[in-house]
């Protein structure tokens, strides 16, 4: 593991309908094999793995997240057709949907449980194609 600090850190603007600067303030390089965890101040966890084929973005979405307090969201921004996958704060969900409203996204699927997961798998499974 490597980390390149940003001092002081890179400020960008960002944000639809509010406008904020964003502070880039370093770059982690991960060999195969290793993990990051950034923690919150609730005690949260969000792990993020390297493996030689790519990353595990996530911890598993209905296992650790949850144990964490962390809920794993799909979202699309209806401006841009982008998708984005969040991981949001339990209690914290009605700040999330106020930003949501401010930047002109929506919910695709909460991916958060076991059972939301899995009527997405049936979704898909009943039709869909999969890659």
């Amino acid at each position: 593991m490597k980390f390149e600090p940003k001092d002081p850190p890179r400020k960008f603007e960002v944000g639809n309908s509010v406008r904020f600067d964003m502070s880039d303030c370093g770059s982690m390089s991960l060999e195969p094999d290793e993990q990051i965890t950034f923690v919150t101040e609730a005690g949260g966890e969000f792990d993020v793995a390297r493996k030689d084929w790519g990353f595990y973005a996530t911890p598993s979405l209905n296992g650790r997240l949850s144990q964490f307090d962390l809920r794993a969201v799909l979202i699309r921004n209806s401006l841009t057709n982008r998708y984005y996958l969040l991981l949001v704060e339990r209690g914290r969900e009605q700040a999330f949907l106020n930003y949501l409203e401010q930047e002109s996204c929506e919910v695709v699927t909460w991916l958060d449980s076991s059972e939301s997961c899995d009527a997405l798998r049936a979704s898909l499974d009943n039709g869909c194609a999969r890659d």
